[in-house]
C-alpha cells in the first residue's frame, strides 16, 4: 500500500479530527525515521519537526569507533535535506555523553611500517575525512542542540563545538584529552573552542593541560548556556527548546544559521554583503506574511515544509 493511500485511509476514518491529525503526524514521523538505520546512532522524532540523534554505544560509553565517524556524515547529510526535520537534539545513550575516540578500534592508524611519506599521505586523508564528521553538523542548515550529560571527552569537545547550542546536566564534565595521548586535537576543538567561548586564555588552558572542567565552569566561560539538574530534565529541556525553534519559519531559522556561521569566519563588511545577497531572495518568502498575519490575529503561524 502506498504512503498516500495509507494517509488517505487514516483521514477517512470517522474519528475526531484531532485524533486523525495525531495519527497522521505519528505515521509521518515513523515513516521518516525508517531512512535512519545506523549501528552507532539512534534517530527518532519525539516532537513535530524535531529529530533526536542519540549516540548509541552505551556499553562503550559512546566511544567513537570507525563506524561512528562514517555514520555521522551519512546521518547529518540526510537530515540537512529532510523537510520533516527543522531542529536536531544531539544526545548520548547510557551513563555518559561520550568517552571520545575508541582508541582500540583505531590502533592500526598508529602502528604502520610503511615508508613515512606514504604514511603521511594516507594520514592526512584520514584526518580530513574525520574532520568532516563534525563539520557536517556545522554545514547542516538545521540548528543542532547538544544535550551533554556526564563525561564529554576528547572527540566529544570537537563534536559539541560544531553544534549551535550546548546544554548540559549538573554532572557533566568536559576534557580536551588529546595531549594526554600524545597528539594535538585535529578535528575541530583547536579551531572552534576559542571562538565558542571567546576566551583564548581559558581555551589554551583546557587544551594544554587536559584538565577536567565541571558544568559550572563550562557555563561561566560560555561553553554551555544552561545547566539542568539531571539527564532527564536536560533532554526534556533540550526538546522543549527545539520545539520552540521548530515552530518558527524554517526559512528564517536556517537562513540565520547560515549567516551566523559565515559571519564567524568573515569580516563584518563581508558578512553584511553576504546577508544582503542572501535576503534579496529570501525576503520574498511567504513566511513573512504568514508570521505578520498570525501576529495580528494572535494566532500561532503554520509554515510550509522547506
Amino acid at each position: 500500500m502506498s504512503t498516500l493511500t495509507t494517509l488517505l485511509n487514516v483521514c477517512r476514518t470517522a474519528r475526531p479530527r484531532a485524533v486523525q491529525l495525531t495519527q497522521i503526524s505519528c505515521l509521518a514521523r515513523k515513516m521518516s525515521s525508517t531512512t535512519y538505520k545506523f549501528e552507532t546512532l539512534a534517530v527518532s522524532s519525539p516532537k513535530e519537526y524535531v529529530y533526536q540523534v542519540e549516540l548509541n554505544r552505551p556499553k562503550k560509553l559512546n566511544a567513537m569507533n570507525k563506524t561512528f565517524w562514517r555514520e555521522m556524515v551519512e546521518c547529518f547529510n540526510t537530515i540537512s535535506s529532510d523537510s520533516d526535520c527543522r531542529v536536531v537534539v544531539l544526545s548520548g545513550a547510557g551513563r555518559a555523553f561520550t568517552s571520545g575516540l575508541d582508541i582500540m578500534d583505531h590502533i592500526d592508524m598508529f602502528t604502520n611500517d610503511e615508508e613515512s611519506a606514504r604514511v603521511a599521505f594516507k594520514m592526512i586523508n584520514n584526518i580530513k575525512t574525520y574532520q568532516e564528521t563534525f563539520s557536517v553538523i556545522e554545514k547542516c542548515h538545521k540548528p543542532v542542540i547538544a544535550a551533554i550529560h556526564n563525561a564529554c571527552i576528547g572527540g566529544g569537545i570537537d563534536m559539541i563545538t560544531a553544534c549551535d547550542i550546548r546544554l548540559c546536566s549538573q554532572d557533566a564534565w568536559f576534557q580536551v584529552k588529546e595531549v594526554d595521548i600524545g597528539l594535538a586535537a585535529d578535528v575541530g576543538t583547536l579551531q572552534r573552542l576559542p571562538k565558542v567561548v571567546g576566551n583564548d586564555s581559558w581555551a589554551r588552558d583546557m587544551c594544554y593541560t587536559s584538565r577536567k572542567c565541571e558544568a559550572d565552569e563550562a557555563k561561566e566561560f560560555g561553553l554551555v548556556s544552561r545547566i539542568y539538574p539531571d539527564k532527564e530534565s536536560l533532554v526534556e529541556g533540550a526538546l522543549e527548546l527545539a520545539e520552540t525553534i521548530a515552530s518558527k519559519s524554517p526559512v528564517a531559522v536556517q537562513g540565520t544559521k547560515v549567516n551566523l556561521v559565515y559571519s564567524r569566519d568573515h569580516s563584518v563588511p563581508d558578512s553584511l554583503d553576504y546577508v544582503a545577497t542572501w535576503n534579496k531572495s529570501m525576503l520574498q518568502t511567504e513566511d513573512i506574511m504568514k508570521a505578520m498575519q498570525a501576529n495580528m490575529n494572535k494566532e500561532k503561524p503554520v509554515f510550509s515544509k522547506l
